[in-house]
């Protein structure tokens, strides 16, 4: 027998993450369709990412243009495989002028809260894994890979109000 056979449990991660590259592409493309719209021809409008505290600027004339706007980056966030939940919109704010200001902020992680919802969804399903949170995400383990596969299911099956991704299963 060979003793160094890894007796580790396999166990997955629940995170929620956005790729860098892909969310800049969707916004990439979403800015390209703002420019060439009839609607928003002669329009001040800017959409603006900024990646350090991971929030989009949208500033325009009014209203109904920031609901367009809002429209268009989430078709474009939904057709790269971005999860429109991860978008948490802020209020609308008067810039200067005639100008309306919403600022949209990019949610990456899983806060506290829910990731005590998750934990409490698996104890109550009673299967045989141990769910455990670690900073921003959820580590399940188990000794079955099938039971692993029910959390999973389980999961996204549920709402949580952010978008989930299984990661690093083991």
């Amino acid at each position: 027998m060979n003793k160094f056979i890894s007796t580790a449990m396999p166990s997955f991660d629940v995170v929620n993450k956005i790729d860098a590259q892909t969310l800049d592409n969707a916004l990439n493309n979403a800015r390209k369709e703002i420019t060439t719209r009839y609607d928003f021809r002669d329009s001040k409008t800017t959409v603006e990412y900024d990646k350090k505290s991971s929030t989009l600027h949208i500033v325009t004339e009014n209203s109904m243009k920031i609901k367009a706007i809002e429209d268009i980056i989430m078709q474009r966030m939904a057709k790269q495989g971005i999860d429109p939940k991860s978008l948490d919109m802020g209020k609308e704010e008067y810039a200067a002028g005639a100008m309306v200001k919403k600022d949209v902020k990019i949610v990456e992680g899983i806060d506290k809260d829910v990731a005590r919802k998750i934990v409490k969804a698996i104890k109550d399903a009673k299967l045989k894994v141990d769910p455990s949170m670690m900073e921003d995400q959820v580590r399940v383990s188990g000794k079955k890979i099938d039971d692993l596969q029910e959390v999973i299911s389980l999961l996204r099956k549920s709402d949580f109000g952010i978008p989930l991704q299984f990661v690093n299963m083991k």
